[in-house]
C-alpha cells in the first residue's frame, strides 16, 4: 500500500485532527508573533518621556546617535549569522528597510519644522488606520469591518490625547508640514505592511537598517543643524534610547509585522500616545484631564473591537485543547 493509499484509507476524524492542530499551532506562532510586536508599541510609550532627558539635542543628531545604539545592539547576531544573507538580500528589501526606518523620521521632522506640533501629529498618527486599510492588499489577510471600526475608534482617541480636546485648525501656510505628516504616516504604514512580503528576511538584519539611518540622519544634522554635546544624564537617555523606542523596538516590530496578526498590530498602536501621556502624568509632566480619561475608553474599546478575531481563535484552541476529543 502505498502513500495515497494509506492517506486514502485514515479515518476522516484523524484527518481533520491533524489540520485542527496544524490551524492551531499557526493560530499560536502568530498570536505569539503578534505580542512581540506589541512590545513595540510598549516600548514607543517611553519616547515623550525619554525624549525630554534629552536635553537640546537636536532631532536629526538624536537620531543618529539612537540608531546608532539600535543598529549596535544588533550588530553582532546580524554579522554572526547573517552577514552573508545581507550582501545577497534584493534591493527591495534594503529599501524598504532603510526607506522605512529613515523615511519615517525624516518627514516627521520637517512636518514639525513646518507646521504646529499638534496638527502635526496628528496627521502623522494616521499610520495605525493606514496599516489596517493597506493590510488588505496583502495574501491571506481580509480587513473587516470590525478592524476599520476599532482603528477609527482608536483613531479618535489619539485626537483628543493629541488635542486636548480643543479641536485643530488647520492653516494654508502650514501646507509643507501637513503634507510631510501625511507623507510620514504613509512610509511608516507602508512599510510596516509591505514588510510582510519579506518573511525570508531575518529580523537581525534590522541592525544594518539601523546603521544605514543612523549614517543619513548624521548627514541630515551636518546639513540642517549645529551640533549639540550631550552632558551628564543626556547620554544615558540617548542610551536608552537607542535600547528602546529609537532602536530595540524596531527588532520586535519587524518579527510582530512579518509574523503576527498585522490588523491587530495597527490597532495597537494607538496605546502607544495613550500610555506615554499616562507616563507624563505620573511623572509630574503632564497633567490628568478628561480628555486623557475619555481617550482611554475609545481606545481601550477599538483594541477589543479589532481584536475580535484573535479572542474568537484562542475560544476555539481552549475548546480544541488536550481535553477536547478532537484535539490530539
Amino acid at each position: 500500500m502505498d502513500a495515497r493509499d494509506r492517506q486514502r484509507d485514515r479515518p476522516a476524524d484523524v484527518i481533520a485532527a491533524g489540520s485542527e492542530r496544524g490551524r492551531a499551532a499557526h493560530s499560536a506562532r502568530r498570536l505569539r508573533a503578534t505580542g512581540i510586536g506589541g512590545v513595540a508599541v510598549l516600548l514607543w510609550a517611553s519616547l515623550a518621556l525619554v525624549t525630554t532627558l534629552t536635553g537640546r539635542i537636536p532631532p536629526f543628531q538624536l537620531t543618529a546617535m539612537a540608531f546608532t545604539v539600535g543598529g549596535i545592539i544588533g550588530l553582532p547576531r546580524a554579522v554572526r549569522g547573517g552577514g552573508a544573507l545581507a550582501r545577497g538580500l534584493p534591493a527591495g528589501a534594503w529599501a524598504l528597510g532603510i526607506g522605512g526606518l529613515f523615511g519615517y523620521h525624516f518627514f516627521y521632522f520637517l512636518a514639525l519644522r513646518n507646521a504646529p506640533a499638534v496638527d502635526a501629529g496628528l496627521i502623522a498618527y494616521l499610520w495605525p488606520l493606514l496599516i489596517v486599510v493597506f493590510s488588505a492588499a496583502l495574501p491571506g489577510e481580509r480587513l473587516r469591518w470590525w478592524h476599520t471600526a476599532g482603528a477609527v475608534l482608536g483613531l479618535g482617541g489619539t485626537f483628543l490625547l493629541v488635542t486636548g480636546g480643543q479641536g485643530v485648525h488647520l492653516r494654508g501656510e502650514y501646507l509643507l508640514g501637513y503634507s510631510a505628516a501625511a507623507v510620514c504616516a504613509v512610509v511608516w504604514s507602508a512599510y510596516s505592511v509591505a514588510n510582510r512580503r519579506y518573511p525570508q528576511v531575518p529580523t537581525d538584519m534590522v541592525a544594518f537598517f539601523c546603521l544605514a539611518t543612523a549614517a543619513l540622519a548624521a548627514v541630515c544634522h551636518l546639513v540642517f543643524e549645529d551640533t549639540v554635546r550631550p552632558d551628564g544624564w543626556q547620554w544615558l537617555a540617548v542610551l536608552v534610547l537607542g535600547l528602546g523606542p529609537v532602536g530595540g523596538a524596531f527588532y520586535v516590530w519587524d518579527h510582530g509585522t512579518k509574523h503576527g496578526d498585522i490588523q491587530l498590530l495597527g490597532t495597537f498602536s494607538y496605546f502607544a500616545p495613550l500610555l506615554s501621556t499616562a507616563l507624563l502624568v505620573a511623572t509630574g509632566r503632564a497633567d490628568a484631564s478628561w480628555p486623557v480619561a475619555a481617550a482611554s475608553v475609545l481606545i481601550a474599546g477599538g483594541a477589543t473591537l479589532a481584536s475580535a478575531d484573535a479572542v474568537r481563535a484562542a475560544r476555539r484552541r481552549g475548546r480544541a485543547g488536550p481535553g477536547h476529543p478532537r484535539g490530539g
